[in-house]
């Protein structure tokens, strides 16, 4: 299963910035327009309100086990706000996956 979330961690890194250089590239390198793109249209929205949501309910998460493991946890926030919630918490699942 480990491997399985380590080849998560690898395309929720790819998967996404090989979008958002495509979107660089097209815009001369700008963010404008990328927020306004998110809303979009019905079916955009929707899923950017699912993941906001989603990484959002895993931010509290980490703040609450934050709490045990202060130092552990500092990675995933550095992940779900450099890369977002599709590192995050495959990488997540991966540290803390049993080995047996």
């Amino acid at each position: 299963m480990k491997k399985i979330y380590l080849f998560f961690c690898i395309i929720g890194i790819a998967f996404p910035y090989y979008h958002l250089i495509n979107f660089l590239q097209a815009n001369n390198w700008s963010m404008n327009g990328f927020f306004d793109l998110l809303y979009a249209n019905s079916a955009v929205s929707m899923i950017s309100w699912d993941l906001s949501v989603a990484a959002l309910s895993f931010f509290a998460f980490l703040i609450y086990k934050f709490r045990n493991k202060p130092l552990r946890l500092l990675r995933y926030f550095a992940c779900l706000f450099m890369v977002g919630f599709s590192l995050a918490l495959p990488l997540y699942l991966y540290d803390t996956h049993d080995a047996n």
